[in-house]
């Protein structure tokens, strides 16, 4: 049976409320509204005290704190949406909301951007699938970037679509500047963005080089330079910093973690070694604290002795590296473990059963499933498919296959 039978969906067609996909999709507002109230936490947790303490330190003029451990984790992308709340000193919960608003209009514009490809029922049907797809949910009761982030996507999906028009010749200027200008505040949210665009770049003039006539590749190129503008002056400041160029953030343990070349170990983000206590969260099976401290010991060591957060990411990224040139198999192992976290939430090291995996296999099987449905025609009709739908998929392929070359999980994907 049809999802939506045609009498009854031509009958809706016809209600002018059902043409407004604001009012359209206002349920979902509410039922995140009704979500973020009911989970939402008072006590900062994960990375939100990292978030707020840049955004006071935006109000001071400032975003490094002079005298204190260089620590540039991310850009300033969210800080920056944070600045109002923290400077009017309103409860956390105000920013929490702002992610159910974010939320609801990631379903209206993706719906917007739908309707110029497909008929109105596949993109009330794929909208309505986004919309109910709970495993994003997991970060939108929390002051974190993942939501910020969908949403952000979905905008610039609709402003490349529009910048190119249905006939990829009829977009106008301005929704050529808007998708540059989202997709260069996305890298400033989540900088492995910024490699993503760099890449692009690159590809894009080269491809432009050999053919000038093709205007796709020029207006994708001013696109990717507008974007590239927008997170410059982030960039010019990091070098200011550090005398690093393209350096869009401290190097992590993510790598280091991701080129583990023990047996029984998967690659997967384990944390800081304290081995006073020894706490690796909930899920470790009792008695594996003892084998990550053996087999991780004199690494931490290593990196403990040097002093800040640049000097200690280079470090972990020069042990990762030897890791994977002595055991480039294993590498290799972890990686195809790293995109069953990414899109089922398994395996994990020393882990025992996770719950959770439960709810993320079977939806996201139905995505997977579509993946590999779609690949062979895809390739088969690459030419045919208009050059926004290419560009952004290229875009995504791009940046998973970055986030499987170190610890990544299921949030990555949203």
């Amino acid at each position: 049976m049809s999802l939506f039978p045609n009498d009854r969906f031509n009958k809706l067609k016809k209600i002018k409320i059902f043409k407004n996909p604001f009012i359209l999709f206002l349920p979902f507002l509410f039922l995140y509204v009704a979500f973020v109230v009911v989970m939402y936490s008072i006590p900062n947790r994960g990375d939100e005290p990292r978030y707020f303490r840049y955004a006071n330190n935006l109000l001071q003029h400032l975003y490094f704190e002079p005298g204190s451990s260089l620590d540039l984790t991310n850009g300033p992308g969210y800080p920056i949406l944070m600045l109002p709340f923290v400077a009017l000193h309103l409860p956390k919960i105000f920013i929490i909301l702002m992610n159910a608003v974010f939320h609801y209009l990631s379903v209206v514009f993706l719906f917007k951007s739908l309707q110029q490809y497909v008929t109105l029922k596949k993109a009330l049907a794929f909208s309505i699938f986004w919309g109910c797809y709970y495993i994003a949910y997991q970060q939108m009761f929390s002051a974190t970037t993942e939501t910020t982030t969908m949403f952000l996507m979905s905008l610039l999906i609709f402003f490349l679509t529009r910048a190119y028009g249905r006939n990829a010749i009829s977009g106008t200027k301005k929704y050529m500047f808007l998708s540059g200008f989202v997709l260069g505040y996305i890298v400033l949210i989540k900088v492995i963005f910024g490699y993503v665009v760099l890449v692009m770049l690159a590809l894009l003039f080269l491809l432009w080089v050999f053919n000038r006539k093709l205007a796709n590749y020029r207006k994708g190129l001013l696109i990717l330079c507008i974007a590239f503008c927008t997170f410059a002056p982030y960039l010019f400041y990091t070098y200011y910093l550090t005398g690093k160029v393209f350096y869009f953030g401290a190097a992590s343990d993510t790598l280091y973690w991701m080129s583990s070349p023990y047996e029984g170990e998967y690659g997967d983000w384990k944390g800081s070694l304290d081995l006073n206590p020894v706490e690796f969260g909930n899920y470790n099976i009792p008695g594996s604290d003892d084998s990550l401290v053996a087999h991780h010991k004199k690494d931490f060591d290593e990196v403990y002795k040097l002093k800040g957060d640049i000097a200690q990411g280079d470090m972990f990224q020069k042990i990762a590296i030897q890791n994977i040139k002595s055991r480039p198999l294993k590498y290799g192992q972890n990686i195809f473990y790293n995109i069953g976290r990414i899109f089922f939430h398994y395996p994990f090291s020393y882990a025992v059963q996770r719950p959770k995996s439960l709810f993320v296999m079977p939806l996201n099987g139905i995505l997977v499933t579509f993946i590999l449905i779609c690949l062979l025609p895809t390739l088969v009709f690459w030419r045919k498919i208009l050059f926004p739908l290419r560009l952004l998929l290229f875009m995504a392929i791009l940046y998973l296959g970055a986030s499987s070359l170190v610890s990544a999980e299921t949030r990555m994907l949203t």
